[in-house]
């Protein structure tokens, strides 16, 4: 299953450059949504515990909490490129981190649409983000299928090492304090 994964990872991360200066631009605006997610801690945290969670709940949990999480973060990216405020972002942001880390750490286990409204929730700050970040010279469509990629292999990730550690209940629950205290961290240094 580890060796699937790499490979899924490898092969997504070659992209072919194209040769047409319009398809270069698209390919830009792609990769930088790609690579964006990569680029924060606290993405990369965030969506990896979702994977994670989603793994400890099981069952539909699987794909609902990362399409839920996906969707929202695509509303609000929309939001955020088109210039809307929210004020706090970065605390909001880290906060998620947080809250997500302890919902690992102590195993809790909401019902189905109550943690799919909360990861939503967790989403519209990170896509807000993302939208927000967009450089200027990218097209929204291929930037945002690039982060909506990223996210998706950041929250597999997460799924396949819920997977792993799901029958080590320590080694779940220790990978949510760490994300935790890298959440506390984050929100100390906003």
């Amino acid at each position: 299953m580890k060796n699937k994964f790499a490979v899924l990872l490898a092969l997504s991360a070659y992209i072919p450059t194209a040769g047409a200066h319009s398809l270069a631009i698209e390919s830009y605006g792609f990769i930088s949504g790609l690579t964006h997610p990569f680029m924060g801690l606290d993405h990369i945290l965030a969506m990896i515990a979702v994977g994670i969670w989603a793994a400890q709940m099981g069952g539909s949990m699987l794909w609902r909490l990362p399409l839920s999480f996906i969707g929202m973060m695509m509303v609000a990216a929309f939001i955020g490129a088109c210039g809307f405020n929210l004020p706090s972002s970065e605390l909001l942001i880290a906060g998620s981190v947080i809250c997500l880390g302890l919902l690992l750490a102590l195993a809790i286990r909401l019902p189905v649409n109550l943690s799919m409204l909360l990861v939503g929730l967790f989403a519209v700050f990170h896509g807000y983000a993302h939208g927000l970040e967009m450089p200027q010279a990218a097209s929204a469509l291929f930037y945002g299928s690039g982060f909506v990629v990223a996210t998706a292999l950041l929250h597999l990730s997460g799924v396949v090492l819920g997977k792993i550690t799901y029958r080590q209940q320590l080694l779940s629950r220790l990978s949510g304090a760490i994300i935790t205290i890298a959440g506390l961290y984050l929100f100390t240094a906003v």
